[in-house]
């Protein structure tokens, strides 16, 4: 039953680095067709970003804590991209050059995106599996 449980806390913060990523999204998507202007959409995304690398690193660790190996490890190029931009000051998005960056920083937001739906797939697939174990 415990593990479920595991699966369930997984399940809440994989949800929330969706909708960080979708947030983020929508801030390009509405700075790409005039919505907003450059400065509120780059202080927006900004002010999420930490955050978003702040829950992938507690949701690896979690992973890794719990004894689900193979889950930390698909966390783990993810994580390792965050470091690296993080380490390279690379991370925050800059208001002078965010029309030239747009479609490179959409693309980054649609492969995270595309990662963690397969990541939260993953853990529903194990959540049911591991509910099903412990009905029987």
């Amino acid at each position: 039953m415990g593990d479920l449980y595991v699966w369930l806390i997984s399940f809440f913060f994989l949800i929330a680095l969706l909708a960080l990523v979708v947030f983020q999204l929508m801030c390009l998507a509405d700075l790409e067709f005039d919505y907003i202007n450059p400065y509120d959409s780059s202080n927006r995304i900004n002010r999420v970003i930490l955050p978003e690398y702040i829950t992938e690193g507690v949701l690896c660790a979690f992973f890794l804590i719990t004894g689900h190996w193979c889950m930390s490890l698909f966390c783990g190029p993810y994580l390792y991209y965050n470091v690296k931009l993080y380490m390279r000051k690379n991370h925050l998005v800059d208001v002078t050059e965010i029309f030239n960056m747009l479609h490179k920083e959409k693309k980054i937001r649609l492969f995270k995106l595309f990662y963690l739906v397969v990541l939260l797939f993953l853990s529903i697939f194990w959540m049911i599996l591991t509910a099903l174990e412990d009905h029987e």
